[in-house]
Formats: C-alpha cells, sequence, structure tokens
C-alpha cells in the first residue's frame, strides 16, 4: 500500500508541471512507457489505434509529436479527421494521461527536413518499404527488400525514404489526468484552448 502522498496529490499546479516532466523524460528515454503511446484517430466509418513513438515534445507550443509514413492509413483518417488523442500510462507512476488535440501533417517542410537529418540509419529503414503500410501480400513479408530487411544501405541511399516521410504534430487542446492510488484516486482536466489554462478536479 502506498503510505506517502507526492507533492501534487492535491494540487492542480504541481499535476500540470508533472505532467509535462513525465513527456520530457519520456521522449529522453526510450525504456520508459510515456516513450511509446497509443495514438487513437477516427473517421465516419472506423475508429483506430496504434503504439507510436515520442519524438518531439514543445512545452511553450502546447504540441508534441511523432514520425510516420504518408501512406499509412492513420495519415488518410487524419486527412479526413484531423482531431486526435494520445493515451500514456505509467505503471509505476500509476499516472494515465488522455491527450487530445488537433494534428497537423507535416510532409516536406522545414520541419520534415530537420526531423529526417536526425533519422538515424537503422529508423529510415521504416520508410524505405515499396508498398503502403497495411497492402495485402499473398505471403508473410517485412515489406523491403533483403538488402532493406537487413540493413545493406548507405546512408546516402537511404534519402529516398524522405518521399514516404512525415511529422504529424498534435496541438493540445486538452489532458486529462489520472493518479491511481489506494489512498484515493486523483483525477484532474486541463484545457489548453485559445493559450489560456483551465484546470479542475473530476471524480476518478
Amino acid at each position: 500500500m502506498q503510505k506517502n502522498k507526492p507533492d501534487y496529490y492535491n494540487n492542480l499546479d504541481k499535476v500540470y508541471l508533472k505532467i509535462w516532466d513525465l513527456l520530457k523524460i519520456g521522449l529522453k528515454n526510450r525504456d520508459l512507457p510515456f516513450h511509446i503511446p497509443v495514438f487513437i484517430c477516427a473517421n465516419k466509418i472506423k475508429s483506430d489505434g496504434r503504439i507510436v513513438v515520442l519524438r518531439g515534445v514543445d512545452e511553450e507550443e502546447k504540441k508534441i509529436w511523432f514520425h510516420s509514413d504518408i501512406r499509412s492509413s492513420k495519415v488518410r483518417i487524419l486527412k479526413s479527421n484531423p482531431v486526435a488523442t494520445l493515451l500514456f500510462y505509467d505503471k509505476n507512476e500509476k499516472i494515465q494521461l488522455r491527450i487530445s488535440g488537433n494534428i497537423k501533417i507535416n510532409y516536406k517542410n522545414d520541419l520534415t527536413k530537420k526531423s529526417w537529418k536526425k533519422t538515424v540509419h537503422m529508423s529510415r529503414q521504416c520508410y524505405l518499404g515499396n508498398e503502403a503500410p497495411g497492402s495485402n501480400t499473398s505471403a508473410p513479408t517485412s515489406g523491403l527488400t533483403s538488402d532493406v530487411d537487413n540493413l545493406k544501405y548507405t546512408i546516402e541511399e537511404s534519402e529516398i525514404g524522405y518521399e514516404n516521410f512525415c511529422v504529424v504534430d498534435t496541438y493540445i487542446k486538452s489532458i486529462e489526468w489520472l493518479y491511481l492510488a489506494a489512498k484515493g484516486h486523483r483525477r484532474a482536466y486541463f484545457n489548453l484552448e485559445k493559450n489560456q489554462l483551465e484546470k479542475k478536479w473530476l471524480i476518478p
């Protein structure tokens, strides 16, 4: 049983600071749960979710982002409905976040050029497939040629992958926080729209 209450337990301002700390630490440490949130989007036909890798956090602009293949189904969904939610959960921290916001798909712009240059040799492999992710196939396959599958390509040869590369920004509209504790759960809501911060407690 948890005995000591964290300093944010009954303090909305400290909860908000903790949220950004968790996001920034999760960005830097690939071993932490906040490094790989679930991204959820939907249109009139279907809803869809998958794990993504957190690639950027900007507290000043109130946005977070990840990389994707421009040919992916989630990008098609987002083009019809540019609103989505990211779900984070850390078992050790006992904290869940639901971050909702407006989506911007960056493709062949200054941001993608900068992000692509930082994308290491191995990670570029994801964008070197000839077919779009989710395409039908008659046999089990990675979708990559044997050379690409075995990382037998130079960084120069990987440049072709930039054609399929995009950066998905989430401009945060709201954050729901849930802290699970034997001594009593805590739940809070933060509205970040219109450059103002509205904060309030919710019933867990």
